[in-house]
């Protein structure tokens, strides 16, 4: 019999409770034992320190229990402790915590890798490498694109995130906090234009028309022939969970096809079911050369991965890719019970349901909202469990990051932790576990309407 999320059962009750002393004393001790330990460069959303974690709770070290809207950004996908991860991470901890692949292999790597090829877009021959982040992933597609291309020129987008190493943080587009007072910045990296349809010049453009845009400067500034690489989120993350227009990514995929260009699609975030499909770019039909991979591939576990063409990757000399931890045993057997659990779930179908159940409510709060003068939610976007609501001021699309602040200041009052987003701060994005029950969904909701309501 196929167990479905609305069949799991859960070892915390599915219910927030914040006390009147919110941040209670041993999360206030924590945070001064803190400051004289942990550099302050690493700032956390949320002033309270976890004891437990399981289906859309989380659970703090005073008691308290919040709704978990944010999946610690995208990853807990199955939930934080999914028994079936829990029991692979502790029967392969009893064996062997490392060897290192690079010397002695083993099999849950070629596991992961085989469930990868199956996985990903495409038919065609593929081959896998394992890493630790997203933004590692993001650095070795790269490598291998300027290896078999012989070229140097990477394009990325505006509103681009896609990591804080040297070379991640060129193909940022964020200045603050990811970039500032961190450069020099790695060379030959291209920024073009993005489809950004809420905030297009011109509304009407459609996706077609905006790569034509983008691919137009390509030709300009650098030449379709000099470029490695054109690296993208299909859904954008950090920037904003910007949506482009139908037609985009498919538009660009078939021009970097045409001048063999190495066509990146980031999953970093929006991968493993988080959007209604395995990846985001299925929506559209789009195969990538490359896809990178992490956040929800091991449900929790510290693992990235690259996929892609096997002329591809197989053209790197033996010992050019790798690294000490890249596909760690234990994140691997987490890997391989997490793709089980998403299956076995059925998280793809999940996924589609919380974007209906959320998009209604909150399209209908958005018209209660215009109807009473208040006008600021400017675009409710996004895919499967991937969404945002970016807020405006009142009868203009000037965003109002102070809102934003303040909303999300008010939901975590009330014990509900949302997470924001975008270029001009001023995006909410909506990340639940996969697992959520409906009603813990609809309570989260509930304290979101009403800390938008009171704030606006």
């Amino acid at each position: 019999m196929t167990t479905t999320a609305a069949d799991l059962t859960y070892r915390l009750e599915q219910k927030r409770r914040v006390q009147a002393d919110f941040p209670g004393p041993k999360s206030v001790a924590l945070t001064e034992r803190r400051k004289s330990v942990v550099a302050a460069g690493v700032a956390s959303s949320v002033p309270v320190y976890v004891a437990d974690a399981d289906g859309g709770i989380i659970q703090d070290v005073d008691g308290n229990s919040f709704i978990d809207l944010g999946s610690g950004i995208a990853v807990t996908s199955v939930g934080a402790s999914d028994p079936a991860v829990v029991g692979a991470v502790k029967e392969a901890v009893e064996h062997f915590t490392h060897t290192c692949f690079m010397v002695t292999p083993y099999e849950g790597y070629v596991a992961v890798a085989e469930q990868l090829n199956r996985l990903t877009p495409g038919d065609h021959e593929k081959r896998t490498v394992l890493f630790n982040s997203g933004a590692e992933a993001v650095e070795n597609a790269v490598k291998v694109a300027r290896l078999a291309t012989g070229r140097d020129a990477v394009v990325a987008f505006d509103h681009a995130y896609h990591g804080r190493t040297n070379l991640t943080m060129a193909l940022t587009a964020k200045a603050m906090p990811y970039k500032t007072n961190f450069g020099p910045f790695a060379p030959e990296v291209y920024r073009m234009p993005m489809s950004y349809p809420y905030r297009e010049e011109n509304p009407s453009i459609t996706g077609a028309e905006a790569a034509k845009r983008a691919i137009t400067a390509i030709e300009k500034q650098i030449g379709g022939d000099q470029v490695a690489a054109i690296i993208i989120e299909p859904i954008q993350g950090e920037g904003g969970f910007i949506v482009p227009a139908e037609g985009f990514l498919p538009a660009l995929a078939a021009w970097a096809k045409d001048k063999g260009i190495v066509f990146i699609a980031d999953e970093v975030q929006s991968g493993f079911c988080r959007t209604g499909e395995w990846f985001a770019v299925n929506h559209e039909g789009v195969v990538p050369d490359i896809i990178t991979m992490a956040k929800g591939i091991a449900g929790g576990m510290p693992l990235s991965a690259i996929t892609g063409r096997a002329d591809l990757l197989d053209a790197v000399h033996p010992g050019g890719l790798g690294g000490t931890y890249g596909g760690n045993p234990v994140a691997c057997a987490a890997a391989l019970a997490s793709i089980g659990s998403m299956e076995e779930y059925g998280l793809n179908a999940r996924a589609k349901h919380i974007e209906e159940l959320a998009t209604t409510r909150l399209s209908a709060l958005q018209e209660e909202l215009a109807g009473a003068g208040s006008a600021v939610i400017g675009d409710i976007r996004g895919r499967g469990a991937m969404l945002a609501i970016e807020l405006v001021k009142a009868g203009s699309k000037e965003p109002n990051p102070e809102l934003t602040k303040a909303v999300a200041a008010a939901c975590l009052k009330e014990g509900v932790i949302i997470l924001t987003c975008g270029t001009y701060g001023n995006v909410i994005r909506l990340l639940p576990p996969l697992v959520i029950t409906d009603e813990l969904l609809n309570d989260g909701l509930d304290v979101l309407a009403a800390a938008i309501k009171a704030n606006a």
